[in-house]
């Protein structure tokens, strides 16, 4: 019927009286009646309901959210008051499409604000901001429990990064958001955990924490040069190799550069995290201090600084390099928190930003492809691994 009148009378698909709402509202009142028809026992108007002790009293108008904009059902009622439907439940104002579309906007960066500005304009829906808050307050469960899940046993390479983001504790002031992240035996990428704090005492309680969820041995730990973390490492991990981070390197490089000067700096360090050895490496190293060392002192000490936890994947086969070096997986989880976490400025306490970032890990790869694609290409990587590191990655010990 409702078909037929679209194509008669023009009806428009969506918006307030479209078709999608109308359609909405008979399907879920039909449902409805069908539940108070199994609750009471009786078809409507049949009179085997008669004195039968609970009976239909009549109908009840709700508006609830769907998405598809606000829809008006009938509810009906008993007599005994012991109806609890199911697909439009008592005090439910929302149906689930409306918070798993809350959820996706949030995590792809839109503040509440303007959450609540979209559904208004896209769906007619008046939605407020603590409504919209109350919805996302509900992943915080599932952060519980994913933050706490059992973890393999071996993985050859941890990457430890840091996101700042402003907290609003007395006054705005910079926090860093730990996000550690690790390529499994199959060559996949998978976030371990997300953390606020720092300092040798707060690593020893995260690896603690990782190797409590089951994961005994780690080869490489890539990280930024983290205070107190190597010391951290050391003791839950003995026999795993701490390596500076050498996009992290170069990307602190370019701070004390002027801009014309960068792809210069760039052309001159290659050389030094490309060289076959450590021997060559310094000697390319000691060629650019010669060069740039008088312009640019502070890039020379950072270097130095660092070299010792720089050389070690020099001694490795150029696989496990691609890997270490690999920046792909590491920048695009880096990006989505970044743009989420800019579309808020800044947030009220920890918490909040710890669930502004879930949310944004929760939505990364939808489709799949770059798991797939980081798949193929692991089978070099893993030989590499597996000779290098004497068959510490052997399926049967995962």
């Amino acid at each position: 019927m409702l078909v037929d009148r679209a194509r008669n009378e023009g009806l428009q698909l969506t918006g307030e009286g479209g078709l999608l709402q109308q359609l909405t509202k008979r399907v879920l009142e039909s449902a409805l009646e069908g539940e108070i028809t199994d609750h009471v026992g009786y078809e409507k108007h049949d009179p085997a309901g008669k004195n039968n002790g609970n009976s239909r009293n009549g109908t009840r108008a709700k508006t609830v959210l769907t998405d598809v904009g606000p829809v008006e059902v009938r509810v009906p009622r008993d007599t005994a008051g012991s109806f609890e439907p199911q697909i439009v439940k008592k005090r439910q104002r929302r149906l689930t499409g409306v918070d798993e579309m809350v959820l996706s906007l949030s995590a792809k960066g839109l503040t509440h604000g303007e959450i609540s500005a979209h559904l208004a304009e896209v769906y007619g829906a008046e939605v407020s901001k603590q409504t919209i808050s109350t919805i996302t307050d509900k992943v915080m469960d599932g952060m519980a429990e994913w933050q706490n899940r059992p973890l393999d046993r071996v993985y050859p390479v941890l990457f430890v990064d840091a996101i700042n983001v402003k907290i609003r504790e007395g006054k705005v002031a910079n926090r860093p958001i730990y996000v550690v992240m690790a390529v499994t035996v199959d060559g996949t990428r998978d976030i371990l955990g997300i953390w606020a704090g720092e300092g040798a005492k707060y690593w020893l309680h995260v690896f603690t924490e990782l190797k409590n969820r089951g994961l005994d041995d780690v080869l490489m730990l890539v990280c930024d040069g983290l205070k107190g973390l190597p010391d951290a490492v050391e003791a839950v991990w003995p026999r795993t190799i701490v390596q500076t981070c050498v996009v992290h390197l170069l990307r602190n490089s370019f701070r004390y550069a002027a801009r014309q000067d960068w792809d210069k700096v760039a052309g001159a360090l290659k050389p030094v995290y490309t060289a076959p050895s450590e021997d060559a490496a310094t000697e390319r190293f000691l060629e650019f201090q010669e060069s740039w060392g008088g312009k640019y002192p502070a890039i020379v000490k950072l270097w130095s600084d660092a070299w010792a936890e720089f050389v070690p994947f020099l001694s490795f086969d150029v696989e496990i390099r691609k890997v270490i070096c690999s920046t792909n997986a590491i920048e695009s989880v880096n990006a989505r928190i970044r743009r989420a976490v800019r579309a808020r400025g800044h947030f009220p306490n920890e918490a909040a930003a710890l669930k502004c970032i879930y949310m944004a890990l929760m939505s990364l790869d939808p489709t799949g492809k770059g798991r797939k694609r980081w798949t193929m290409r692991w089978k070099a990587p893993l030989n590499a691994f597996q000779i290098a590191f004497e068959g510490r990655l052997t399926p049967s010990n995962n």
